[in-house]
């Protein structure tokens, strides 16, 4: 516990599971005393999430630290993280003031910079993950400036995508137990949270390794169950095409508290490129599966993952992932572009394409996610929905901002004490893609 008032800035690159991870760390740092703070403004002590995914997160990752040095003359700037996994020594060498937790430490770092703090030199270490076998994150119970829970269950991969560096660095698949699932989610409702987004790296496999073995599935059931978790909303955030099943698509079509909005990643639409990435499906696969949750749910949002420009990806490979994207009843894409990740499989690929070319790539396919979210978006107008109205209003309008269960972001007036409630609006208008509502 801290003799005086520290204050303790987080920022945070990278995916949910990252975001996850922070706010464990911050709510665990709140318990001991310490305040959080913006991370543009002076700290005691800084915080530096990282990604490693692309090169461009490793650029930002280094530019945070940097920043952090240049705030102050003696605070201690702590990197954790996927990069910080893969490179600690290029870190440590940035400035003595830099101290590396790998990713098996980061539940270490309050009790590292409660000694650090109080003039100690605590062992900063990144331990080998590729043997972890237990799931370790403790969780938040708190999330700041939020109205939606994010509570990670299922932490590293057992695939060898050609293009991921991901298992390396996150470690093999392992799983929250299930009755630790139930009692996180209980203690986030009873804080008040109206939505909690269930959060993974391979979120579709967990319970995989569990004894006994358990199945996203059943863990849905348990919560529809649980009386402490009736009128939540319940959100997955990205599942796998492999990882879905006939029973998880039909319990999600019959439950009145699991949203329908969900996040596959296809990658690619070529059949070529697919083997090329070892991903074990194929386009026509993907496509059935689409289509069986878009009938088994017909109101549902279905986000797709694609990256372009993977090595060997031809004009004719490319047209084909547009043609298949063009043809799926999705909501919207997440584009990403390749990055060359030393250490994978497709560094070593010949026929790189040009980065040029991957930036049209992306341009045509941020284009395309424009006009399937416009108008997935037109076909809600008129209709009554339920909101979760977020913490703050939006910033050019001054209106309220809520989401539906279908990820729409609504625009609508209404007092400040709507905050952070479940409410019912009135899809009046969609401006590309601004959507604007009336309270019911």
């Amino acid at each position: 516990m801290p003799h005086t008032c520290k204050t303790i800035a987080i920022t945070t690159l990278g995916c949910k599971v990252n975001q996850c991870d922070s706010a464990a760390i911050a709510h665990a740092l709140q318990e001991n005393g310490y305040v959080i703070v913006s991370f543009t403004r002076p700290a005691d002590c800084y915080i530096i999430n990282t990604c490693v995914v692309t090169a461009s997160t490793e650029s930002q990752s280094r530019q945070l630290i940097r920043r952090a040095l240049r705030c102050s003359d003696s605070a201690p700037v702590i990197v954790t993280g996927c990069y910080a996994q893969k490179n600690a020594d290029r870190l440590r060498a940035l400035s003595p003031r830099v101290m590396v937790a790998g990713n098996s430490e980061k539940d270490d770092i309050p009790r590292l910079i409660d000694s650090l703090l109080q003039g100690e030199q605590p062992l900063f270490t990144v331990r080998d993950i590729s043997g972890q076998q237990l799931f370790t994150s403790a969780g938040a119970e708190t999330f700041i400036g939020r109205t939606r829970a994010f509570l990670k269950i299922q932490d590293g991969c057992n695939n060898r995508c050609a293009y991921c560096i991901v298992p390396s660095v996150r470690g093999p698949s392992r799983s929250l137990p299930l009755d630790k699932v139930l009692q996180r989610m209980r203690a986030l409702a009873a804080n008040g949270y109206r939505e909690i987004v269930l959060t993974g790296i391979h979120l579709g496999a967990w319970g995989w390794d569990l004894q006994p073995r358990h199945s996203l599935n059943k863990l849905l059931a348990c919560c529809e169950q649980d009386p402490a978790l009736q009128g939540l909303r319940l959100r997955l955030s990205s599942i796998e095409p492999n990882e879905w099943s006939d029973e998880l698509i039909s319990s999600m079509a019959r439950s009145k508290s699991i949203c329908a909005h969900v996040h596959i990643p296809l990658q690619s639409g070529d059949a070529d490129i697919l083997r090329a990435m070892r991903r074990t499906y194929s386009p026509e696969f993907f496509t059935d599966l689409v289509q069986r949750l878009v009938h088994e749910l017909p109101d549902i949002n279905i986000g797709i993952d694609v990256i372009a420009g993977l090595p060997g990806e031809t004009e004719d490979r490319f047209a084909h992932t547009l043609s298949l994207l063009e043809a799926l009843p999705a909501g919207y894409l997440h584009v990403f572009s390749y990055s060359r990740r030393p250490g994978t499989a497709a560094a070593q690929m010949p026929d790189q394409v040009a980065p040029g070319v991957i930036r049209e790539r992306m341009r045509i396919l941020r284009t395309l996610s424009d006009l399937k979210k416009r108008a997935f978006f037109e076909r809600s107008i008129g209709a009554d929905l339920e909101v979760l109205v977020e913490g703050r209003r939006e910033r050019t309008t001054g209106l309220l901002r809520g989401i539906t269960r279908t990820y729409i972001p609504v625009l609508f007036a209404g007092d400040d004490a709507l905050m952070g409630t479940l409410q019912h609006v009135r899809i009046a208008e969609v401006d590309g893609v601004i959507v604007k509502g009336r309270l019911l």
